[in-house]
């Protein structure tokens, strides 16, 4: 079965049904995830060596479409899900990536820092205000990432931070969702789409092994820069700007990282569920 007769299943069993509810209620649309996860789409751009679909950006885009067309918030979701896993398939190590190919793992973004509702100050792109220390094999995560979508939802989050060792450049984490003292406050910052689980995320701090930093020690930009931004450019057309809501929180990351100038960098070429027993994030990013 091709995955647009996949998806129409899903949209037409699942999605459309739970919509309407999803919108007035503000309820993360867990159950049309999982059916996404379930018939193949959340993996449709990891590698065919690990089990995915092995298709691109192009496709990914034209899922993001027509889910938008029946509910916004599990769009939002799926695009924040493509552009983190365009990061982790060119750098991530083969459990995680074979876990979402499988369906059972939802990644998000925790990326974007500062700005309105962070006491009004903007963080310079390319940089972070995250703070890390490493001990041994394990590192410590501290933080505040605003507009995540689906926050305290998915499975990991691709997370910047400062790097281990010098003052310049981005390290980038695959922080699994289970990790101790990862939280969403109280009196989350909100946006995007309702339904979308769009939140502030906190570490304070978080402990995660070592070996879940994606590629090098301070080279998080440059994989930000190939990756997540062209693609959330992408899948933002998608979606709609009408669709998005006030927050236009998709973007809000790539503006940050690309600053002024993003539009020119929008790509012509292709790139690249939840389980209850999630397991803990062995060899998540290095290969």
């Amino acid at each position: 079965m091709s995955y647009r007769s996949s998806l129409s299943a899903v949209l037409a069993e699942v999605v459309a049904p739970a919509a309407e509810p999803t919108v007035r209620e503000g309820r993360f649309p867990r159950a049309a995830v999982t059916a996404l996860g379930r018939a193949g789409l959340l993996g449709l751009t990891v590698s065919p060596e690990f089990g995915g679909g092995g298709l691109g950006l192009s496709e990914a885009a034209d899922v993001v479409t027509r889910t938008a067309r029946v509910c916004p918030a599990t769009a939002a979701v799926l695009a924040a899900h493509f552009a983190a896993v365009a990061a982790i398939e060119s750098r991530g190590g083969s459990w995680v990536r074979g876990e979402i190919a499988a369906g059972r793992h939802l990644a998000g973004l925790a990326l974007s820092e500062g700005g309105p509702g962070e006491q009004g100050v903007e963080i310079p792109y390319g940089r972070s205000c995250s703070v890390v220390a490493r001990f041994a094999d394990v590192v410590a995560l501290r933080g505040r990432k605003r507009q995540v979508v689906a926050a305290g939802e998915a499975d990991s989050y691709l997370w910047s931070s400062r790097p281990l060792a010098g003052p310049d450049g981005l390290t980038l984490w695959v922080v699994p969702a289970q990790a101790p003292d990862l939280f969403v406050p109280a009196r989350p910052c909100g946006g995007g789409p309702s339904g979308s689980a769009t939140s502030t995320l906190c570490a304070d701090p978080v402990l995660v092994p070592a070996d879940v930093m994606l590629g090098r020690d301070g080279g998080g930009l440059d994989i930000l820069l190939r990756t997540v931004p062209p693609w959330l450019l992408e899948l933002r057309a998608a979606i709609g700007d009408d669709l998005l809501g006030a927050g236009d929180v998709l973007l809000a990351v790539g503006d940050d990282v690309l600053g002024p100038g993003a539009e020119t960098l929008r790509p012509g070429a292709e790139g690249l569920a939840l389980g209850s027993d999630r397991r803990p994030a062995d060899s998540l990013a290095s290969t």
